[in-house]
């Protein structure tokens, strides 16, 4: 490829490295795995500079999901249950995973299936946030159940971002609305 992105076609190496001299940049290797490997006219240094900027800008928007944690005892009341229900919806609301843990004191070991019974209430109550990625499983004293959010993490972060450049113009456009309104009107 040529200096201002036209083609050149498939030329010797001897051939593009003049080509590349006379134009006073570098001949820089864009698809080296291509057959025959496509090379480009340019300054090499914008070419890595460019290359950073876009490998910066995919860690930007590359968001970790982290695995939270909801812990219930067997017997859970009602309100406490609804307690931990709702921050288990804003961790999946938010992107996170969400790990629901019973965890078994004494006899009740002898009863898993009360456990797996609350768990898949659980799971039915947050539904609509995520779905059960791993089912309820004992795991020593403990019952786990896994459950994945339906938007993933970065999703939810592009959505926040949209959402504040929105809220931010708003705020902007009432401020500049509301500074024309308080001038004071010409005097006749």
């Amino acid at each position: 490829m040529g200096p201002a992105g036209e083609q050149v076609g498939v030329v010797r190496i001897e051939v593009a490295l003049r080509l590349a001299q006379e134009a006073d940049l570098d001949l820089v290797e864009v698809a080296p795995n291509s057959k025959p490997p496509v090379v480009k006219i340019m300054d090499y240094g914008k070419f890595k500079y460019e290359a950073a900027q876009k490998a910066k800008e995919a860690r930007r928007n590359q968001a970790n999901t982290v695995l939270k944690e909801v812990r219930f005892r067997l017997k859970i009341e009602a309100h406490d249950y609804i307690t931990k229900l709702k921050r288990a919806e804003g961790f999946l609301q938010s992107g996170d995973k969400v790990k629901a843990m019973i965890l078994f004191r004494g006899r009740e070991q002898s009863r898993p299936e009360q456990g797996v019974r609350l768990l898949r209430k659980f799971a039915e109550d947050v539904a609509e946030f995520g779905t059960v990625e791993s089912n309820p499983t004992i795991d020593g004293r403990n019952m786990v159940m896994v459950i994945a959010p339906h938007k993933n993490k970065s999703e939810v972060k592009t959505e926040q971002n949209a959402q504040r450049a929105a809220t931010k113009e708003a705020n902007r456009a009432a401020r500049t609305g509301a500074a024309a309104s308080s001038e004071p009107a010409p005097a006749e």
